[in-house]
Protein backbone atom coordinates (compact mmCIF):
# COMPACT_ATOMS: atom_id res chain seq x y z
CA UNK A 1 0.00 0.00 0.00
CA UNK A 2 1.78 3.51 -1.52
CA UNK A 3 1.51 5.90 1.75
CA UNK A 4 -0.81 9.13 0.95
CA UNK A 5 0.43 12.27 1.04
CA UNK A 6 4.29 11.70 1.57
CA UNK A 7 4.84 13.21 -1.94
CA UNK A 8 1.55 14.50 -2.54
CA UNK A 9 1.25 17.42 -0.59
CA UNK A 10 -1.37 16.37 1.21
CA UNK A 11 -1.46 15.36 4.98
CA UNK A 12 -4.16 14.04 7.25
CA UNK A 13 -5.37 10.55 7.32
CA UNK A 14 -7.60 8.14 9.93
CA UNK A 15 -6.81 4.60 10.66
CA UNK A 16 -10.76 3.79 12.32
CA UNK A 17 -12.97 3.73 8.81
CA UNK A 18 -16.16 1.69 9.16
CA UNK A 19 -17.61 0.00 6.10
CA UNK A 20 -20.90 -0.62 4.63
CA UNK A 21 -21.15 -2.64 1.38
CA UNK A 22 -23.98 -2.73 -1.37
CA UNK A 23 -23.80 -5.78 -3.69
CA UNK A 24 -26.14 -5.06 -6.72
CA UNK A 25 -27.25 -7.91 -8.03
CA UNK A 26 -30.82 -9.23 -9.63
CA UNK A 27 -29.25 -13.32 -9.57
CA UNK A 28 -28.17 -13.31 -6.34
CA UNK A 29 -31.59 -11.61 -5.02
CA UNK A 30 -32.91 -14.63 -7.20
CA UNK A 31 -31.10 -17.16 -5.18
CA UNK A 32 -29.56 -18.23 -9.27
CA UNK A 33 -26.36 -17.07 -8.22
CA UNK A 34 -24.31 -16.96 -5.46
CA UNK A 35 -23.25 -14.08 -3.37
CA UNK A 36 -19.06 -14.25 -4.31
CA UNK A 37 -18.75 -9.98 -3.28
CA UNK A 38 -19.61 -10.07 0.28
CA UNK A 39 -16.97 -12.91 1.27
CA UNK A 40 -14.59 -11.36 -0.82
CA UNK A 41 -14.85 -7.97 0.27
CA UNK A 42 -14.99 -9.19 3.92
CA UNK A 43 -11.70 -10.44 3.44
CA UNK A 44 -9.91 -8.23 1.95
CA UNK A 45 -10.79 -5.41 4.87
CA UNK A 46 -10.33 -7.68 7.26
CA UNK A 47 -7.03 -7.97 6.12
CA UNK A 48 -5.87 -4.65 6.58
CA UNK A 49 -7.55 -4.28 9.57
CA UNK A 50 -11.25 -3.06 8.93
CA UNK A 51 -14.78 -4.43 8.99
CA UNK A 52 -18.49 -4.16 7.89
CA UNK A 53 -20.92 -2.35 9.70
CA UNK A 54 -23.72 -2.87 7.20
CA UNK A 55 -24.20 -4.97 4.28
CA UNK A 56 -26.74 -6.33 1.99
CA UNK A 57 -27.63 -7.81 -1.23
CA UNK A 58 -30.65 -5.61 -3.41
CA UNK A 59 -31.72 -6.34 -7.34
CA UNK A 60 -30.90 -3.35 -9.75
CA UNK A 61 -33.07 -1.40 -8.47
CA UNK A 62 -32.64 2.30 -7.98
CA UNK A 63 -35.18 3.06 -4.62
CA UNK A 64 -33.78 -0.04 -3.15
CA UNK A 65 -30.13 1.51 -3.92
CA UNK A 66 -30.75 4.64 -2.65
CA UNK A 67 -32.38 3.40 0.57
CA UNK A 68 -29.33 1.25 1.63
CA UNK A 69 -26.75 3.81 0.52
CA UNK A 70 -28.46 6.03 3.19
CA UNK A 71 -29.18 3.69 5.57
CA UNK A 72 -25.68 2.52 5.36
CA UNK A 73 -24.36 6.30 5.90
CA UNK A 74 -26.90 6.32 9.01
CA UNK A 75 -25.22 3.41 10.29
CA UNK A 76 -22.16 5.23 10.71
CA UNK A 77 -20.39 4.18 7.45
CA UNK A 78 -17.39 6.43 6.61
CA UNK A 79 -17.28 4.74 3.51
CA UNK A 80 -19.78 2.55 1.28
CA UNK A 81 -19.23 0.62 -1.52
CA UNK A 82 -21.96 -0.07 -3.80
CA UNK A 83 -20.81 -3.17 -6.59
CA UNK A 84 -22.54 -3.90 -9.80
CA UNK A 85 -24.59 -1.50 -11.86
CA UNK A 86 -21.88 0.55 -13.82
CA UNK A 87 -21.86 -0.88 -17.17
CA UNK A 88 -23.51 0.43 -20.24
CA UNK A 89 -26.69 -2.13 -19.76
CA UNK A 90 -29.89 -0.73 -19.25
CA UNK A 91 -30.42 -2.99 -15.69
CA UNK A 92 -27.35 -0.57 -14.90
CA UNK A 93 -28.78 1.89 -12.61
CA UNK A 94 -25.78 2.28 -9.64
CA UNK A 95 -24.19 5.75 -10.60
CA UNK A 96 -28.05 6.93 -11.18
CA UNK A 97 -29.54 5.82 -8.16
CA UNK A 98 -26.15 7.41 -5.77
CA UNK A 99 -25.95 10.45 -7.97
CA UNK A 100 -28.65 11.87 -7.07
CA UNK A 101 -28.07 11.74 -2.89
CA UNK A 102 -24.52 12.96 -3.62
CA UNK A 103 -23.23 16.78 -2.44
CA UNK A 104 -20.14 16.38 -4.65
CA UNK A 105 -18.76 13.81 -7.06
CA UNK A 106 -15.16 12.19 -7.29
CA UNK A 107 -14.32 11.29 -10.92
CA UNK A 108 -10.56 10.43 -10.28
CA UNK A 109 -11.37 7.58 -8.03
CA UNK A 110 -13.36 5.69 -11.46
CA UNK A 111 -10.07 7.22 -13.39
CA UNK A 112 -7.93 5.72 -11.49
CA UNK A 113 -9.79 2.43 -11.46
CA UNK A 114 -10.18 2.54 -15.58
CA UNK A 115 -6.67 3.03 -15.50
CA UNK A 116 -5.61 0.44 -12.91
CA UNK A 117 -8.01 -2.04 -14.23
CA UNK A 118 -6.81 -2.53 -17.37
CA UNK A 119 -3.81 -4.78 -16.94
CA UNK A 120 -6.31 -7.22 -14.96
CA UNK A 121 -9.35 -6.64 -16.66
CA UNK A 122 -7.94 -5.50 -19.91
CA UNK A 123 -10.47 -3.24 -22.57
CA UNK A 124 -13.84 -3.99 -20.77
CA UNK A 125 -12.33 -1.71 -17.92
CA UNK A 126 -13.11 1.16 -20.55
CA UNK A 127 -17.35 0.44 -20.27
CA UNK A 128 -17.12 1.29 -16.16
CA UNK A 129 -18.77 4.15 -15.12
CA UNK A 130 -17.01 3.79 -11.96
CA UNK A 131 -16.48 6.81 -9.87
CA UNK A 132 -16.72 8.04 -6.07
CA UNK A 133 -19.22 10.28 -4.68
CA UNK A 134 -19.87 12.69 -1.38
CA UNK A 135 -22.98 11.81 0.04
CA UNK A 136 -24.19 12.93 3.65
CA UNK A 137 -20.47 12.77 4.83
CA UNK A 138 -19.34 9.51 3.31
CA UNK A 139 -17.40 8.23 0.45
CA UNK A 140 -19.62 6.33 -1.52
CA UNK A 141 -17.85 4.51 -4.70
CA UNK A 142 -20.03 2.45 -7.05
CA UNK A 143 -17.63 -0.65 -8.48
CA UNK A 144 -18.62 -2.72 -11.07
CA UNK A 145 -19.15 -5.95 -9.85
CA UNK A 146 -17.35 -8.45 -11.26
CA UNK A 147 -14.77 -9.54 -8.10
CA UNK A 148 -11.76 -9.02 -10.32
CA UNK A 149 -12.77 -5.68 -10.11
CA UNK A 150 -14.27 -5.20 -6.72
CA UNK A 151 -10.64 -6.91 -5.57
CA UNK A 152 -8.70 -3.72 -8.02
CA UNK A 153 -10.81 -1.77 -6.42
CA UNK A 154 -10.00 -2.76 -3.12
CA UNK A 155 -6.30 -3.31 -3.01
CA UNK A 156 -5.34 -0.85 -6.20
CA UNK A 157 -7.28 1.94 -5.52
CA UNK A 158 -9.15 2.56 -2.29
CA UNK A 159 -7.09 1.24 0.31
CA UNK A 160 -4.26 3.52 -0.79
CA UNK A 161 -6.04 6.72 -0.60
CA UNK A 162 -9.23 5.44 2.24
CA UNK A 163 -7.78 7.45 4.99
CA UNK A 164 -6.71 10.45 3.56
CA UNK A 165 -10.47 10.99 1.96
CA UNK A 166 -12.35 9.48 5.13
CA UNK A 167 -9.84 12.26 6.97
CA UNK A 168 -11.43 14.71 4.28
CA UNK A 169 -15.08 13.88 3.94
CA UNK A 170 -15.40 13.85 7.72
CA UNK A 171 -15.34 17.65 7.75
CA UNK A 172 -18.40 17.48 6.05
CA UNK A 173 -20.34 16.08 9.32
CA UNK A 174 -18.39 18.50 11.14
CA UNK A 175 -19.44 21.42 9.29
CA UNK A 176 -23.42 19.85 9.62
CA UNK A 177 -23.38 18.92 13.38
CA UNK A 178 -21.81 22.38 14.26
CA UNK A 179 -24.76 24.38 12.78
Amino acid sequence: MREMGKHSGHTGTVRDIKWGLIVTSDTVVRGEKTDKITPLVKRILEEHGYSLVYNRVVGNNTLDIQLHVLTAVSQGADVVLVTGGTGPGPKDKSIEAVRPLALKELPGIGELFRRTSYDVIGDYAYLSRSTGFIVHGSLVVVSPGNPNAVEVMLERVLLNIVGHIVHEVRKYRETRTSK
